[in-house]
């Protein structure tokens, strides 16, 4: 398995996809920074040499292209952020409900877990004099 910025890359996948799965870099990304390096997207990870691994890596770093932990950083900052000064979309972050909008009444059960139900309870029956 080749490793390109830490993360192994899947070895059978194109280069072009395989490249997808380092976090912060998606399809069109991927795409041009194997131009850029002159990589063949067609060419699978494993078939990859050392110094097109290289070009591949010295190309995200030249661009400075943020992947993996400081692209998480960010988006942990930006959530803590929302929840100090206590903005709308930082109390749905700590409520765990959906952010964007969406419907809560029959959906987001992504975002609020299994159905907790409530209801059919009976009362005690009254005790016996």
């Amino acid at each position: 398995m080749p490793r390109i910025l830490g993360v192994d890359i899947p070895a059978a996948k194109r280069t072009e996809v395989a490249l997808t799965y380092v976090y912060g870099i998606g399809q069109s990304l991927s795409k041009k920074i194997l131009s850029e390096a002159k990589v063949n997207p067609e060419k699978r990870a494993k078939d990859l040499s050392d110094k097109e691994i290289h070009d591949i890596t010295s190309v995200i770093q030249k661009k400075g292209i943020r992947t993996e932990g400081d692209v998480r950083r960010e988006i942990q900052q930006n959530i803590r952020r929302l929840i100090d000064i206590r903005s709308y979309r930082g109390q749905r972050h700590v409520r765990g409900l959906p952010v964007r909008g969406q419907r809560t009444h029959t959906n987001s059960r992504t975002r609020k877990g299994p159905r907790k139900t409530v209801g059919g309870l009976l009362k005690k029956p009254p005790a016996p004099k």
